[in-house]
């Protein structure tokens, strides 16, 4: 049996948070691995959160990305409802304006 890594990108981890059962209204994707698609930061925004712990926010995520998930070695996550988005953005325009 011969194995072929095939790197993720950061388009694909995109498309599979957005096709999701989660249905999120905001996806950020960012590939922390200079290039080589082993490492991506993420920051996915769903209604579906609500009143779920941050470890099942991050099963979801897990299971959203399915057997992509074999081929990222490391991925952080923000998992927020809209309301937490919300204030985080109004946070940090807050913060900008100072």
């Amino acid at each position: 049996i011969t194995y072929v890594f095939m790197p993720s990108s950061a388009g694909k981890v995109q498309e599979l948070l957005r096709a999701s059962r989660l249905q999120p209204t905001h996806v950020e994707v960012s590939d922390t691995s200079d290039g080589c698609g082993s490492k991506f930061e993420v920051i996915v925004v769903s209604a579906d959160f609500e009143g779920k712990k941050l470890i099942e926010r991050h099963r979801e995520v897990h299971t959203a990305l399915g057997r992509e998930m074999d081929e990222i070695h490391a991925l952080t996550m923000k998992t927020w409802t809209p309301e937490q988005f919300a204030t985080k953005m109004q946070a940090a325009a807050t913060e900008q304006g100072d």
